[in-house]
């Protein structure tokens, strides 16, 4: 008898789970859609420079700027988008200018 309590095959799991829960499921995802859109919408900026996608723009700039120093990063980011570029350094946003 103390088997048969113990035997998870004994229990009848549909019984556990609602018929709702399926059709609630579909409302929660589409709000966890929607806040995860409004999360991470940005208005776009006038200032060229790489995306800020997530994160990711911020760590590839200051990898690139780690990896190539600072002269040889500026001079890519003023080859790639023109004279006047945003960029993230350590996670700030930063211009740099010339000419």
């Amino acid at each position: 008898m103390l088997l048969e309590t113990l035997n998870p095959m004994h229990y009848n799991i549909t019984s556990l789970v609602p018929d709702t829960m399926p059709v609630a499921t579909v409302p929660i995802l589409i709000l966890m859609c929607f806040l995860f859109l409004i999360w991470n919408h940005e208005e776009t900026s006038s200032i060229p420079g790489p995306g800020y996608c997530m994160g990711i723009g911020p760590l590839i700039s200051h990898g690139r700027f780690l990896w190539m120093g600072v002269g040889n990063a500026c001079n890519y980011y003023n080859k790639t988008y023109g004279d006047f570029v945003r960029v993230w350094i350590s996670g700030e946003e930063t211009f740099i200018i010339s000419k």
